[in-house]
């Protein structure tokens, strides 16, 4: 990217579905917040929802959990929002929609003005079809976003990372950093973690920035959580 200024665009992508990409945004915003900064949340695509107000809705889990938020329209952040949980393309489809990608270039435009920096969650793994024509990949670019990819702690993370980051760097868009999560029901094996994070990087060249546990309490997350991201974020800013 041309420039790492806090005004950047973020783009957390993910290895899959269900990797944590949410979790990481709400600690990025807390993370941003805590520096002094005016961080925004955009969840162009959110599916499997009735509206963005929906409980289980990940704008909803954002504002929920941050205090400058709480009195806020979720719908602010989540533009495009369907019932069925599917990929974006036929999520749309099957609510006769079509999605207008100038209008999620709108808003990013009119955020910047006000917001810094911005913070873009994609809609499954980067592969996952938005238009008949665009993949969730292609938006990164789009919106001219570095990329934070998220990833599962346990087993085939390696394999999973590993083809997200190929099929990243293929388009020039090498992630700025990696994140682990550790979401399976029992934690996973710290042996296996760190063997996971040495492969990926050995075989990537990409920092795997550390691994975030499970959280309590969302809306007063552990300082180490935010600490991920210091040297990751402030070595290009």
């Amino acid at each position: 990217m041309s420039s790492c200024s806090d005004s950047r665009r973020l783009f957390v992508a993910g290895t899959d579905t269900g990797v944590g990409k949410t979790a990481v945004c709400l600690l990025l915003m807390h993370y941003f917040l805590s520096k002094g900064l005016n961080p925004f949340y955009l969840k162009p695509f959110q599916t499997g929802v009735q509206s963005p107000g929906d409980p289980d809705g990940d704008a909803s889990f954002i504002y929920r959990h941050i205090d400058q938020l709480k009195a806020k329209d979720p719908s602010e952040s989540s533009p495009y929002c369907f019932p069925q949980p599917k990929a974006p393309l036929p999520a749309a489809k099957s609510a006769g929609v079509s999605i207008d990608m100038k209008k999620i270039e709108t808003i990013v435009e009119e955020k910047k003005q006000t917001y810094s920096p911005l913070i873009v969650e994609g809609a499954g793994g980067l592969l996952v079809p938005i238009t008949d024509d665009l993949l969730c990949v292609d938006l990164i670019g789009r919106m001219q976003a570095e990329t934070i990819l998220v990833a599962r702690a346990g087993l085939g993370t390696i394999n999973h990372t590993l083809l997200s980051v190929e099929s990243l760097v293929g388009r020039g868009l090498k992630p700025a950093m990696i994140v682990f999560v550790d979401c399976s029901p029992d934690r996973m094996p710290r042996q296996l973690i760190t063997e996971n994070m040495q492969a990926v990087e050995a075989f990537s060249g990409i920092r795997v920035c550390g691994v975030i546990d499970r959280i309590a309490d969302f809306s007063q997350v552990d300082p180490k959580h935010l600490l991920l991201f210091d040297q990751a974020l402030t070595e290009c800013s």
